[in-house]
């Protein structure tokens, strides 16, 4: 199912559903701009969320574009440690949940 050549088929996309995909490229765009956090911080973010999310194409995408703002193996590794933790963390606060039962 993983096959990053499907993702040509946005463009099928961007055409049957222009008036939408053109305001999400634009809130894309809009939301990896340089502002308060600069492009290499969100590259991070959006992998760590990608890492929780589980999404192949998000992972190999956002490693890629975290790389082309200066991202060090470090950097990558501190990124998949956190959403680790954020992922084992749900799980365990979610836990508590089962003693109200």
């Amino acid at each position: 199912m993983y096959d990053m050549k499907k993702l040509a088929n946005l463009e099928k996309m961007n055409t049957a559903a222009e008036p939408g995909m053109k305001a999400f490229w634009a809130f894309n765009d809009a939301a990896f701009a340089d502002g308060a956090l600069n492009r290499l911080t969100k590259e991070l973010i959006a992998l760590g969320v990608a890492m929780t999310t589980q999404c192949p194409y998000c992972i190999e995408l956002h490693t890629k574009a975290a790389r082309e703002a200066g991202a060090t193996d470090a950097q990558l590794s501190e990124a998949a440690l956190v959403a680790a933790a954020i992922r084992a963390g749900g799980a365990i606060t979610h836990a508590t949940h089962m003693f109200g039962a």
